[in-house]
Protein backbone atom coordinates (compact mmCIF):
# COMPACT_ATOMS: atom_id res chain seq x y z
CA UNK A 1 0.00 0.00 0.00
CA UNK A 2 1.34 3.45 -0.88
CA UNK A 3 1.99 5.50 2.26
CA UNK A 4 0.15 8.83 2.05
CA UNK A 5 2.65 10.30 4.51
CA UNK A 6 5.59 9.56 2.24
CA UNK A 7 4.30 11.01 -1.02
CA UNK A 8 2.96 14.34 -2.23
CA UNK A 9 1.16 12.56 -5.04
CA UNK A 10 -2.50 13.31 -4.38
CA UNK A 11 -4.14 11.69 -7.43
CA UNK A 12 -4.50 7.94 -7.33
CA UNK A 13 -4.19 6.81 -10.96
CA UNK A 14 -3.58 8.43 -14.33
CA UNK A 15 -3.80 6.24 -17.43
CA UNK A 16 -2.78 6.84 -21.03
CA UNK A 17 -4.06 5.02 -24.08
CA UNK A 18 -7.04 4.13 -26.20
CA UNK A 19 -10.63 5.13 -25.54
CA UNK A 20 -13.03 3.73 -28.11
CA UNK A 21 -16.46 2.29 -28.82
CA UNK A 22 -16.92 -1.47 -28.44
CA UNK A 23 -19.78 -2.70 -30.59
CA UNK A 24 -21.10 -5.80 -28.85
CA UNK A 25 -23.66 -8.15 -30.41
CA UNK A 26 -27.23 -7.94 -29.23
CA UNK A 27 -28.73 -11.22 -27.98
CA UNK A 28 -31.72 -11.21 -30.33
CA UNK A 29 -30.49 -10.73 -33.89
CA UNK A 30 -32.85 -10.68 -36.84
CA UNK A 31 -32.27 -13.14 -39.66
CA UNK A 32 -29.88 -11.73 -42.20
CA UNK A 33 -28.77 -8.88 -39.97
CA UNK A 34 -25.97 -8.16 -37.54
CA UNK A 35 -27.25 -6.18 -34.57
CA UNK A 36 -24.75 -4.44 -32.31
CA UNK A 37 -24.88 -2.08 -29.36
CA UNK A 38 -22.18 0.58 -29.06
CA UNK A 39 -20.58 0.58 -25.60
CA UNK A 40 -17.81 2.93 -24.39
CA UNK A 41 -14.56 1.11 -23.76
CA UNK A 42 -10.82 0.86 -24.32
CA UNK A 43 -8.60 -0.96 -21.83
CA UNK A 44 -6.96 1.99 -20.00
CA UNK A 45 -10.30 3.80 -19.80
CA UNK A 46 -11.95 0.62 -18.48
CA UNK A 47 -9.34 0.28 -15.73
CA UNK A 48 -9.98 3.86 -14.65
CA UNK A 49 -13.75 3.39 -14.77
CA UNK A 50 -13.48 0.48 -12.34
CA UNK A 51 -11.06 2.33 -10.07
CA UNK A 52 -13.24 5.44 -10.10
CA UNK A 53 -16.35 3.38 -9.31
CA UNK A 54 -14.49 2.10 -6.27
CA UNK A 55 -13.77 5.64 -5.10
CA UNK A 56 -10.29 6.38 -6.45
CA UNK A 57 -9.25 9.74 -7.92
CA UNK A 58 -8.41 9.12 -11.58
CA UNK A 59 -7.44 10.96 -14.78
CA UNK A 60 -7.24 9.94 -18.43
CA UNK A 61 -4.80 10.95 -21.17
CA UNK A 62 -5.86 10.14 -24.72
CA UNK A 63 -7.36 11.32 -27.98
CA UNK A 64 -10.82 10.90 -29.48
CA UNK A 65 -12.57 12.23 -32.55
CA UNK A 66 -14.94 15.18 -32.62
CA UNK A 67 -17.81 12.92 -33.67
CA UNK A 68 -20.83 11.24 -32.13
CA UNK A 69 -18.69 8.38 -30.81
CA UNK A 70 -16.13 10.71 -29.27
CA UNK A 71 -18.81 12.81 -27.61
CA UNK A 72 -20.35 9.68 -26.09
CA UNK A 73 -16.95 8.63 -24.78
CA UNK A 74 -16.23 12.03 -23.29
CA UNK A 75 -19.62 12.15 -21.56
CA UNK A 76 -19.23 8.60 -20.28
CA UNK A 77 -15.73 9.14 -18.91
CA UNK A 78 -16.78 12.36 -17.21
CA UNK A 79 -19.86 10.69 -15.72
CA UNK A 80 -17.56 8.03 -14.25
CA UNK A 81 -15.82 10.78 -12.30
CA UNK A 82 -12.61 10.53 -14.34
CA UNK A 83 -10.74 13.79 -14.95
CA UNK A 84 -10.74 14.41 -18.72
CA UNK A 85 -8.48 17.49 -18.82
CA UNK A 86 -5.94 15.32 -20.66
CA UNK A 87 -8.46 14.14 -23.27
CA UNK A 88 -7.76 15.63 -26.70
CA UNK A 89 -10.80 16.04 -28.99
CA UNK A 90 -9.61 16.01 -32.60
CA UNK A 91 -11.35 17.51 -35.60
CA UNK A 92 -8.86 15.79 -37.92
CA UNK A 93 -9.22 12.13 -36.88
CA UNK A 94 -12.18 9.86 -36.18
CA UNK A 95 -12.82 7.87 -33.02
CA UNK A 96 -11.63 4.25 -33.05
CA UNK A 97 -14.29 1.53 -33.27
CA UNK A 98 -14.02 -2.12 -32.24
CA UNK A 99 -16.52 -4.84 -33.13
CA UNK A 100 -16.76 -7.72 -30.71
CA UNK A 101 -18.12 -11.18 -31.43
CA UNK A 102 -18.85 -13.67 -28.65
CA UNK A 103 -18.81 -17.46 -28.62
CA UNK A 104 -21.19 -19.67 -26.64
CA UNK A 105 -19.10 -19.22 -23.47
CA UNK A 106 -19.16 -15.44 -23.78
CA UNK A 107 -15.47 -15.23 -24.76
CA UNK A 108 -14.76 -12.42 -27.16
CA UNK A 109 -12.91 -11.74 -30.37
CA UNK A 110 -12.10 -8.17 -31.46
CA UNK A 111 -11.86 -6.53 -34.86
CA UNK A 112 -10.73 -2.90 -34.86
CA UNK A 113 -11.61 -0.15 -37.32
CA UNK A 114 -8.47 1.86 -36.66
CA UNK A 115 -6.93 3.35 -39.79
CA UNK A 116 -5.72 6.90 -39.10
CA UNK A 117 -7.98 7.19 -36.05
CA UNK A 118 -7.59 9.51 -33.11
CA UNK A 119 -6.24 7.25 -30.36
CA UNK A 120 -2.93 6.41 -32.04
CA UNK A 121 -2.44 9.93 -33.40
CA UNK A 122 -1.72 11.25 -29.89
CA UNK A 123 1.50 13.29 -30.03
CA UNK A 124 3.88 13.88 -27.16
CA UNK A 125 3.51 17.67 -27.33
CA UNK A 126 -0.24 17.30 -26.77
CA UNK A 127 0.24 15.72 -23.34
CA UNK A 128 0.49 17.85 -20.22
CA UNK A 129 3.02 15.82 -18.28
CA UNK A 130 2.48 17.78 -15.06
CA UNK A 131 -0.43 15.46 -14.24
CA UNK A 132 2.22 12.82 -13.55
CA UNK A 133 3.79 14.98 -10.86
CA UNK A 134 0.93 14.36 -8.45
CA UNK A 135 -0.21 10.85 -9.47
CA UNK A 136 0.58 7.78 -7.40
CA UNK A 137 0.17 5.26 -10.26
CA UNK A 138 0.70 5.67 -13.99
CA UNK A 139 -1.03 2.95 -16.04
CA UNK A 140 -0.54 2.06 -19.70
CA UNK A 141 -0.84 -0.79 -22.21
CA UNK A 142 0.60 -1.84 -25.55
CA UNK A 143 -2.27 -0.93 -27.91
CA UNK A 144 -1.06 2.67 -27.89
CA UNK A 145 2.38 1.39 -28.92
CA UNK A 146 1.23 -0.47 -32.04
CA UNK A 147 1.73 2.59 -34.25
CA UNK A 148 3.33 6.02 -34.32
CA UNK A 149 3.05 8.70 -33.06
CA UNK A 150 1.32 7.25 -29.98
CA UNK A 151 4.10 4.66 -29.60
CA UNK A 152 6.74 7.28 -28.89
CA UNK A 153 4.27 9.32 -26.84
CA UNK A 154 3.53 6.32 -24.61
CA UNK A 155 7.18 5.42 -24.15
CA UNK A 156 8.12 8.99 -23.26
CA UNK A 157 5.30 9.31 -20.74
CA UNK A 158 6.38 6.08 -19.06
CA UNK A 159 9.88 7.54 -18.66
CA UNK A 160 8.42 10.78 -17.32
CA UNK A 161 6.24 8.86 -14.88
CA UNK A 162 9.31 7.12 -13.49
CA UNK A 163 11.08 10.46 -13.15
CA UNK A 164 8.11 11.88 -11.24
CA UNK A 165 8.16 8.93 -8.87
CA UNK A 166 4.95 7.23 -10.00
CA UNK A 167 4.44 3.53 -9.56
CA UNK A 168 4.15 2.21 -13.13
CA UNK A 169 1.34 -0.24 -13.91
CA UNK A 170 1.45 -2.14 -17.22
CA UNK A 171 -1.11 -4.37 -18.89
CA UNK A 172 0.21 -5.26 -22.37
CA UNK A 173 -3.31 -6.27 -23.47
CA UNK A 174 -1.91 -7.92 -26.61
CA UNK A 175 -4.02 -7.56 -29.76
CA UNK A 176 -1.95 -9.43 -32.33
CA UNK A 177 -3.82 -8.16 -35.40
CA UNK A 178 -3.01 -4.53 -34.51
CA UNK A 179 0.71 -5.17 -34.92
CA UNK A 180 2.38 -5.27 -38.33
CA UNK A 181 5.01 -7.67 -37.03
CA UNK A 182 4.68 -10.00 -34.03
CA UNK A 183 8.46 -10.10 -33.56
CA UNK A 184 8.36 -6.32 -33.19
CA UNK A 185 5.39 -6.65 -30.83
CA UNK A 186 7.25 -9.06 -28.57
CA UNK A 187 10.35 -6.85 -28.61
CA UNK A 188 8.51 -3.63 -27.73
CA UNK A 189 6.17 -5.18 -25.16
CA UNK A 190 9.08 -6.95 -23.45
CA UNK A 191 11.25 -3.83 -23.47
CA UNK A 192 8.62 -1.85 -21.57
CA UNK A 193 8.63 -4.44 -18.77
CA UNK A 194 11.93 -2.87 -17.63
CA UNK A 195 10.03 0.24 -16.50
CA UNK A 196 7.04 -1.50 -14.94
CA UNK A 197 6.60 -2.01 -11.21
CA UNK A 198 3.34 -3.92 -11.38
CA UNK A 199 2.22 -5.97 -14.39
CA UNK A 200 -0.88 -7.89 -15.46
CA UNK A 201 -0.79 -10.60 -18.13
CA UNK A 202 -3.19 -13.21 -19.42
CA UNK A 203 -1.96 -16.78 -19.70
CA UNK A 204 -1.67 -16.41 -23.48
CA UNK A 205 0.33 -13.20 -23.14
CA UNK A 206 2.69 -14.87 -20.67
CA UNK A 207 3.31 -17.67 -23.16
CA UNK A 208 3.76 -15.15 -25.99
CA UNK A 209 6.47 -13.31 -24.04
CA UNK A 210 8.27 -16.30 -22.49
CA UNK A 211 7.70 -19.17 -24.91
CA UNK A 212 6.58 -21.46 -22.09
CA UNK A 213 3.11 -22.65 -21.17
CA UNK A 214 4.23 -23.43 -17.62
CA UNK A 215 2.75 -20.46 -15.81
CA UNK A 216 4.87 -20.41 -12.65
CA UNK A 217 8.14 -20.86 -14.58
CA UNK A 218 7.17 -18.09 -16.97
CA UNK A 219 6.26 -15.73 -14.12
CA UNK A 220 9.49 -16.40 -12.27
CA UNK A 221 11.53 -15.86 -15.43
CA UNK A 222 9.90 -12.49 -16.18
CA UNK A 223 10.19 -11.19 -12.61
CA UNK A 224 13.83 -12.22 -12.49
CA UNK A 225 14.76 -10.75 -15.89
CA UNK A 226 12.90 -7.45 -15.59
CA UNK A 227 12.91 -6.92 -11.80
CA UNK A 228 9.11 -6.70 -11.69
CA UNK A 229 7.91 -6.11 -8.14
CA UNK A 230 4.46 -7.61 -8.65
CA UNK A 231 3.29 -9.81 -11.55
CA UNK A 232 -0.29 -11.02 -11.89
CA UNK A 233 -1.55 -13.57 -14.42
CA UNK A 234 -5.28 -13.86 -15.02
CA UNK A 235 -6.79 -17.12 -16.23
CA UNK A 236 -10.46 -16.31 -16.65
CA UNK A 237 -12.76 -18.77 -14.92
CA UNK A 238 -9.72 -20.55 -13.43
CA UNK A 239 -8.81 -17.55 -11.31
CA UNK A 240 -5.51 -15.70 -11.04
CA UNK A 241 -1.95 -15.94 -9.76
CA UNK A 242 0.30 -13.30 -8.24
CA UNK A 243 4.06 -13.40 -7.76
CA UNK A 244 5.09 -10.58 -5.46
CA UNK A 245 8.27 -10.36 -3.38
CA UNK A 246 8.98 -14.01 -4.11
CA UNK A 247 5.58 -15.06 -2.77
CA UNK A 248 3.38 -16.95 -5.23
CA UNK A 249 -0.35 -17.02 -4.53
CA UNK A 250 -3.16 -18.55 -6.60
CA UNK A 251 -6.85 -17.89 -5.99
CA UNK A 252 -9.83 -19.36 -7.76
CA UNK A 253 -12.46 -17.26 -9.45
CA UNK A 254 -16.13 -16.99 -8.49
CA UNK A 255 -18.93 -18.87 -10.20
CA UNK A 256 -21.35 -16.54 -11.95
CA UNK A 257 -23.60 -16.67 -15.00
CA UNK A 258 -21.38 -15.15 -17.66
CA UNK A 259 -22.89 -13.35 -20.64
CA UNK A 260 -20.03 -11.09 -21.78
CA UNK A 261 -16.32 -11.12 -20.91
CA UNK A 262 -15.51 -7.77 -22.57
CA UNK A 263 -13.58 -5.64 -20.07
CA UNK A 264 -13.37 -8.35 -17.41
CA UNK A 265 -9.57 -8.24 -17.26
CA UNK A 266 -9.62 -4.45 -17.07
CA UNK A 267 -12.16 -4.59 -14.25
CA UNK A 268 -9.93 -7.08 -12.46
CA UNK A 269 -6.98 -4.74 -12.80
CA UNK A 270 -8.83 -1.63 -11.67
CA UNK A 271 -9.85 -3.58 -8.58
CA UNK A 272 -6.31 -4.85 -8.01
CA UNK A 273 -4.88 -1.33 -8.19
CA UNK A 274 -7.54 -0.31 -5.67
CA UNK A 275 -6.16 -3.00 -3.36
CA UNK A 276 -2.63 -1.61 -3.80
CA UNK A 277 -3.80 1.89 -2.94
CA UNK A 278 -6.53 1.21 -0.36
CA UNK A 279 -6.52 -2.47 0.53
CA UNK A 280 -3.22 -2.79 2.34
CA UNK A 281 -1.23 -4.62 -0.36
CA UNK A 282 2.32 -3.26 -0.20
CA UNK A 283 4.07 -4.65 -3.29
CA UNK A 284 7.48 -3.79 -1.86
CA UNK A 285 6.84 -5.63 1.41
CA UNK A 286 4.02 -8.09 0.62
CA UNK A 287 2.24 -10.47 2.94
CA UNK A 288 0.69 -13.66 1.62
CA UNK A 289 -2.69 -12.97 3.20
CA UNK A 290 -2.79 -9.49 1.65
CA UNK A 291 -1.96 -10.88 -1.79
CA UNK A 292 -4.69 -13.50 -1.42
CA UNK A 293 -7.22 -10.88 -0.32
CA UNK A 294 -6.32 -8.66 -3.28
CA UNK A 295 -6.77 -11.55 -5.72
CA UNK A 296 -10.11 -12.55 -4.18
CA UNK A 297 -11.35 -8.97 -4.41
CA UNK A 298 -10.18 -8.58 -8.00
CA UNK A 299 -11.49 -11.99 -9.08
CA UNK A 300 -14.89 -11.03 -7.71
CA UNK A 301 -14.86 -7.69 -9.52
CA UNK A 302 -13.97 -9.33 -12.82
CA UNK A 303 -16.58 -12.05 -12.36
CA UNK A 304 -19.38 -9.57 -11.65
CA UNK A 305 -18.52 -7.59 -14.77
CA UNK A 306 -19.06 -10.69 -16.94
CA UNK A 307 -22.70 -10.91 -15.82
CA UNK A 308 -23.49 -7.69 -17.72
CA UNK A 309 -23.03 -6.49 -21.29
CA UNK A 310 -20.28 -4.07 -22.25
CA UNK A 311 -17.21 -2.85 -20.36
CA UNK A 312 -17.66 0.50 -18.60
CA UNK A 313 -21.41 -0.01 -18.03
CA UNK A 314 -20.64 -3.34 -16.33
CA UNK A 315 -18.33 -2.06 -13.59
CA UNK A 316 -19.27 -3.36 -10.12
CA UNK A 317 -19.64 -1.33 -6.97
CA UNK A 318 -17.55 -1.82 -3.83
CA UNK A 319 -20.61 -3.24 -2.07
CA UNK A 320 -21.23 -5.79 -4.83
CA UNK A 321 -17.65 -7.00 -4.73
CA UNK A 322 -17.58 -7.29 -0.94
CA UNK A 323 -20.86 -9.17 -1.00
CA UNK A 324 -19.59 -11.74 -3.49
CA UNK A 325 -16.32 -12.19 -1.61
CA UNK A 326 -18.23 -12.50 1.65
CA UNK A 327 -20.64 -15.10 0.26
CA UNK A 328 -18.11 -17.29 -1.52
CA UNK A 329 -14.69 -16.04 -0.51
Amino acid sequence: MIDMEETNHTRDIVALGECLIDFVPLPAAEDGKLNFSGCPGGAPANVLACASRLGLDTAFIGKIGDDAFGRLLLDTIQNCGIDTAGMIVSKDYLTTLAFVTLDEQGDREFRFYRSQTADYMLREEEVDETVLAYSKIFHFGSVSMTKEPSRTTTMQMVKKAKEYGCMVSYDPNLREFLWDDLYEARKIISHMLHDADIVKLSGDELEFLTGTDTVTAGMEALCRKYSISCLVVTMGAEGSLCLCGGILVKRLSYKVITIDTVGAGDTFWGAFLYQVLRGGLDIKHPEEKKIAAALDFSNAAGAISTTRAGAIPAMPSLEEIRKLVGVEG
